[in-house]
């Protein structure tokens, strides 16, 4: 009888509602199962790769990793133009305008990044990564290598994310994270072969990092598109209208702005550890950043089904609904600090059961990476509002703002505080997101 009861209350918490709400709900949970799959695999990833590499050279591919994420940027917005687009049309009923989006999006973002990746293995040719990380010249000629696998898997991942794209903006974003999670797991089995099979090699590391998981999404959208629920939108060479490239991209050009804001505040650290620091300090804050982020993923599961819900509730003008589940999420954000001070007590324990003592890790660092992501967090609500109703304005100003100031800063704070100071400017820019919500 008690788990008959158990078994109607959580049926009837799935089914109660709103048909918004519900989908929201579904979404997260079946999200979170897949997320505690994903940090899983993540974490017995980080001492696989550095034991099949070494610190250093973990290092050194994070931060070419972090390099090559770069080149996302240059979609200039599309893909988050696309996303409420697509909702907007599918709130209004409009399939055939929400085919449209779907071919325009594919076929612009074959065309922008073929030419993308031509100009940037072009240019790989004549870099030297070696004086550019600043570390032994005896990796010159493996680094040119990965680059350039990294690069024709990121920029082929790119084009084929406009199906994940599609299925969040469709609020069905566990689906998106099955097909994402599938990848990290099979990612994680060709590393685990990898590491009983051959030596250590970054290049093998990059395709089993970056080639399984796109393959993997190629064929899942390419089957799923040929399915009954989803033949109706499959893109086509006959449906796409480049006419809808400016719509999409009145809205995308403003995502474009603030995500290379973003780039140079949050992703150029990597690289000003390296040069400053040193590679092995690339690990050390990626390791700390790996573990406090597990808070931020849970987060961002709850939050991501929200942002296409508020564009469905923003075209329907349902502003009550809107206002209450804020409301919910600003609480749930308030239960981070007990989690998050009981990881920093913990931190070092995890640490030694995580990495053992390949890398060491200062509490102080743990300290302040707990802090960043405190703020982190909560800048990632108010961006889910903001986002969700297209009004991205404020904080497009807060981001340039804050970018223009960021390489300078965080380099002298680098030299002054170590790994705990290239923190300083990544934690003070989300502080401001908290009063987007005004």
């Amino acid at each position: 009888m008690k788990f008959q009861y158990i078994k109607d209350k959580v049926s009837a918490y799935f089914t109660k509602g709103n048909e918004r709400s519900v989908a929201v709900k579904k979404n997260i949970a079946v999200s979170l199962v897949l997320k505690c799959i994903s940090i899983l695999v993540s974490l017995q990833v980080v001492p696989l790769t550095i034991g099949y590499v070494n610190p250093t050279k973990y290092g050194i591919w994070l931060t070419l990793s972090s390099i090559i994420a770069w080149l996302s940027y240059f979609d200039l917005g599309f893909a988050h133009g696309f996303r409420n687009r697509f909702a907007e049309a599918k709130a209004k009923g409009d399939m055939k305008l929400a085919k449209e989006y779907v071919s325009t999006t594919y076929a612009v973002l074959f065309l922008l990044f073929s030419v993308i990746l031509l100009i940037t293995l072009v240019v790989n040719n004549y870099l030297d990564w070696s004086r550019i990380l600043n570390i032994d010249p005896v990796y010159k000629d493996e680094l040119s290598l990965v680059f350039g696998l990294l690069a024709c898997f990121f920029c082929l991942n790119i084009v084929a994310s406009v199906f994940t794209t599609m299925l969040t903006a469709d609020q069905k974003p566990a689906l998106a994270s099955l097909i994402q999670t599938g990848g990290q797991v099979l990612a994680f089995v060709c590393i685990y072969i990898l590491t009983k099979t051959t030596s250590g090699s970054l290049s093998a590391l990059a395709f089993a990092f970056s080639g399984v998981p796109c393959m993997l999404l190629l064929v899942v959208s390419t089957v799923t598109f040929r399915m009954r629920r989803y033949r109706i939108i499959a893109p086509s060479l006959r449906d796409v209208r480049f006419s809808l490239t400016r719509n999409i991209l009145g809205l995308g050009g403003q995502f474009f702005i603030i995500m290379v804001s973003m780039l140079f505040i949050f992703q150029f650290v990597n690289i000003i550890l390296s040069r400053v620091q040193g590679p092995e300090a690339v690990t050390q804050y990626n390791i700390a950043y790996k573990y406090f982020n597990v808070l931020n993923m849970v987060f961002v599961i709850v939050l991501t089904p929200f942002w296409s819900a508020f564009t469905d509730a923003y075209v329907k003008k349902d502003y009550n609904w809107m206002s209450g589940i804020v409301k919910k999420l600003e609480f749930l954000w308030l239960l981070c600090i007990p989690i998050l001070i009981l990881m920093v007590l913990c931190s070092n324990f995890f640490y030694q059961w995580w990495v053992g003592n390949s890398v060491s890790i200062s509490f102080s660092l743990s300290i302040c990476m707990a802090v960043f992501m405190f703020f982190y967090t909560s800048a990632n609500l108010y961006m889910i509002l903001i986002n969700g109703t297209s009004m991205v304005c404020l904080q497009l100003i807060i981001n340039v703002c804050f970018a223009i100031i960021s390489l300078p800063c965080i380099c002298l704070f680098c030299r002054l505080w170590g790994v705990q100071g290239a923190l300083l400017i990544p934690t003070v820019t989300p502080v401001s997101y908290t009063h987007l919500r005004a």
